[in-house]
């Protein structure tokens, strides 16, 4: 059967070409996803301002979360967790150690013209770590700064002169003392006097980190061994290699958890869709040669002699595949690097890793897609009966292998029970997480049982179609309705790709547009005043409260935070800090029990969901965890309702935001008459927004994060695409005796152009209808469990469609017309 294999390849290229192409794509896909997964995993950001220290001290991210009774999970804190400054001279005192250098990080922006140029603050200290050599000028001493030059000449200023600087909420004007360079630091750096540099941080007690450089000749691991002993029982984490770099960009732990999960979750949709695109390529294949199996069957060979063919030659195909993958499979991982580097979601420090790792689950999945795609696809060619193969042949059945059908049934129910969980268990935003599997799990059951659904589609389609095309129409339906097996095999791709299309597209539209409706119903507030450097001084709200017009004014921040309870949400609880007298007037949050006017210091109001799950009420106490992993004992002042799925509790503003990396609120929130100056009281490096300024700004945010979703999205289409032009092209190459049939008895080529045309769009139709209908299964419910209505442009099912039947009908006519080119006696013989 080898040989009868190899021969095969040799003389149907066409054929075999489709089934490599679908194993190449889908092997470089899942290739490419192994390399962000790997990236993920790995999360390496080479230090670049810190690169002059051996080791880094710095406060533990890590904090565990109670999932269940029995069961915890370890996420990442969301804020930077700072350390005692005193650690400094325990670390400086160990054995090997040269120096240890308490860093003092905050945000600055330096003002002028223009936008404000933001920057990363530090005392001068930390220079040396890099180091920054002074092209011109000398160190700072209180009231000056050194710039880096390309900041430096961005704002135009030199040594000796005077330039405004945003940082901690307020402004000041300072004496350039220097200029500094450094290689490989592409970030903006101001340096302070060590003096400054502790006002402006807000923290005199604590640093960002310890950056320890050794003595010479110091062993690294000795001086690790011996700085662990000295901090022993502090709740730091010691860092050397390229770990370090997590320290200059702290965004990234969290950032390589998610493209982690990504990266699978891509990748497993990537291996689902493959199988189905192999196995109907296979399947067209199968066909093809329907005669040529018949008589095998018929002179005696085994099913299984048979299955060891067709599988083996998917198997060498499948080898060539992976050949050709090998190279692209880390070319397309960069690409996907770079775009998601672009979109926000990967920090452009990670640096991308594609070792031999990932090669490993691509050709296993590879694998798995042929030889699974290859049963599905040779299962009926392989079953036939000795006697009736050539029967079969001649007229072909749609027949379902009994395992086909049950998986399609078992599917049929998981798409049931998901669409319930969806539309009557979960609520808000986070039905997204059983609404988004749902339209695949009901594509594979289509799938599954293709030939039924499309027998049953083409007969509602039937009369339309006759009655609007006349002959070649009513030619095109007949023809789909006998060979129900064929056009479901050219539907089969129609349909993924319209539902994953219409499906994802439009869940990420109607979250997005849910997310910007709450948000927008949510603030009451007429303006909000921000800061370049992230951080609003306090100072500034009883300014704010006392101009003429201004009916309220409170601060804002947002973190996150833990409660401790079993069922915690993995990342944690969303926290809004507010100023008590201003809540209800800035916010659209009314209290269903107890005073929102209470949420003064220690003080915490919980919607009423977070209240029941976790057992408390109006008076009682909780333990709080904080964002930097503080943790702090509550009281619960109020109760109210919030929107099913978008709960957040509120706490003071003065309790959470010293807990958050910038340590102070970020926001302003105005309630004042209109026309309202608040220009008077913002000074230098801040601004004032309009409330629709405001909710504009969220909403490009949303649709900026969505931008990984979409890029998702058209990854698979494509291959889905790819997919309809393979199968369609090897359907239509199968028929040229019969075009030839009809011309000899009198139909000429364009009589045969229209009825294929006719037939092309009828299929696309029916793959259409059906990629709807799975998609529905997963709008429908979400649309309840988010209490909105299905939302985004009509432009995306537009293209859609028009994409199904122009991508369909040029894969029908341009074989058709290859097919038409010949004699029609010639193409009969």
């Amino acid at each position: 059967m080898g040989k009868l294999a190899v021969r095969s390849l040799r003389h149907r290229i066409g054929g075999f070409t489709a089934t490599f192409l679908a194993l190449l794509i889908g092997a470089t896909l899942v290739m490419a996803c192994g390399g962000l997964m790997e990236t993920g995993i790995r999360d390496n950001v080479p230090p670049q301002r810190l690169a002059g220290a051996g080791l880094l001290v710095t406060g533990d991210r890590t904090h565990e979360v109670k999932t269940s009774k029995k069961h915890k999970k370890t996420t990442t804190l969301p804020e930077r967790v700072e350390i005692p400054a005193e650690l400094a001279d325990k670390a400086g005192a160990v054995p090997g150690v040269r120096t240890a250098v308490g860093e003092r990080t905050f945000d600055a922006a330096v003002l002028g013209g223009g936008e404000p140029a933001k920057a990363e603050a530090h005392g001068w200290e930390s220079a040396a770590l890099t180091p920054y050599a002074l092209t011109a000028g000398s160190a700072p001493a209180q009231g000056e700064v050194v710039l880096d030059a390309g900041l430096a000449g961005r704002a135009g200023v030199g040594v000796g002169d005077r330039v405004r600087i945003a940082a901690h909420g307020g402004s000041a004007a300072y004496r350039v003392s220097g200029v500094g360079t450094a290689r490989d630091v592409p970030r903006a750096t101001v340096f302070f006097s060590t003096a400054d540099a502790v006002r402006l941080s807000g923290r005199p007690d604590t640093v960002a980190d310890i950056a320890v450089t050794l003595a010479p000749g110091a062993d690294a691991g000795t001086v690790r061994k011996g700085v662990a002993e000295a901090l022993a029982g502090q709740p730091v984490t010691l860092l050397t290699g390229d770990d370090r770099g997590s320290v200059e960009h702290p965004e990234v732990l969290q950032g390589g958890e998610d493209l982690v999960a990504l990266a699978g979750a891509v990748g497993g949709l990537v291996v689902l869709v493959a199988v189905f695109v192999v196995a109907g390529t296979v399947s067209l294949t199968a066909q093809q040669r329907s005669r040529e199996l018949a008589l095998l069957r018929a002179i005696g060979t085994t099913p299984r002699q048979l299955r060891r063919m067709l599988l083996g030659e998917t198997l060498m195909v499948m080898v060539l595949a992976a050949a050709a993958a090998w190279p692209a499979g880390p070319v397309v991982g960069r690409w996907l690097y770079d775009t998601l580097v672009d979109s926000g979601m990967i920090a452009e420090t990670v640096e991308f890793s594609q070792g031999w790792i990932p090669a490993l689950p691509a050709y296993g999945a590879l694998l798995l897609t042929a030889v699974v795609g290859g049963l599905l696809g040779s299962a009926r060619a392989v079953k036939a009966k000795p006697v009736e193969a050539l029967g079969d042949a001649a007229v072909p059945k749609d027949r379902l292998h009994p395992v086909r059908v049950v998986a399609g049934l078992l599917f049929l129910a998981g798409t049931v029970a998901l669409t319930l969980v969806t539309s009557l268990v979960l609520r808000g935003p986070v039905a997204a997480s059983t609404a988004g599997p749902t339209v695949m799990c009901c594509a594979i059951a289509l799938a599954l049982l293709g030939p039924w659904f499309a027998k049953a589609a083409t007969l509602l389609l039937h009369w339309p179609v006759r009655l609007l095309a006349g002959t070649p129409g009513k030619l095109a339906a007949v023809n789909c309705r006998v060979r129900a097996a064929k056009t479901a095999a050219i539907a089969t791709p129609v349909m993924l790709a319209s539902a994953l299309a219409t499906g994802m597209l439009y869940l990420q539209t109607t979250t997005a547009a849910a997310t910007d409706k709450v948000f927008s119903e949510d603030l009451r507030a007429d303006a909000v005043i921000t800061s370049a450097t992230g951080g609003v001084d306090p100072a500034l709200l009883d300014r704010v409260r006392a101009l003429p017009g201004v009916t309220a004014a409170g601060a804002y921040v947002t973190s996150t935070g833990y409660t401790g309870d079993n069922g915690d949400p993995e990342k944690g609880l969303p926290l809004r800090g507010v100023s008590a007298d201003a809540v209800t007037q800035t916010l659209a949050t009314e209290a269903s029990a107890g005073s929102l006017r209470e949420l003064r210091g220690a003080a915490v109001a919980l919607p009423e969901s977070v209240a029941h799950r976790i057992h408390r009420g109006v008076g009682d106490g909780m333990r709080l965890w904080l964002g930097d992993g503080s943790v702090a004992d509550v009281r619960v002042v109020a109760l109210f309702k919030s929107r099913p799925g978008y709960d957040t509790v509120l706490t003071s503003a003065e309790l959470l935001a010293p807990h958050t990396t910038a340590g102070l609120p970020t926001q302003i929130l105005v309630r004042a008459a209109s026309g309202t100056d608040l220009s008077a009281v913002a000074g230098p490096g801040m601004k004032i927004s309009g409330r629709d300024e405001v909710t504009a700004a969220h909403a490009r945010d949303n649709r900026t994060q969505a931008s990984v979703n979409y890029l998702v999205v058209g990854m698979l289409v494509a291959y889905t695409v790819l997919s309809v032009v393979n199968t369609t092209a090897v359907s239509v190459g199968n028929r040229r005796k019969e075009f030839a049939l009809q011309r000899l008895v009198g139909a000429t080529r364009g009589q045969v152009l229209r009825m294929m045309t006719v037939e092309g769009l009828l299929v696309a139709g029916v793959g259409l209808l059906l990629g709807t209908a799975a998609a529905a299964t997963t709008l429908v419910p979400f649309g309840v469990a988010a209490s909105c209505a299905v939302s985004g442009p009509v432009w995306i099912y537009a293209a859609v469609v028009c994409g199904g039947f122009g991508v369909t009908l040029i894969s029908t006519l341009l074989p058709t017309l290859s097919a038409l080119r010949s004699r029609p006696v010639e193409a009969a013989g």
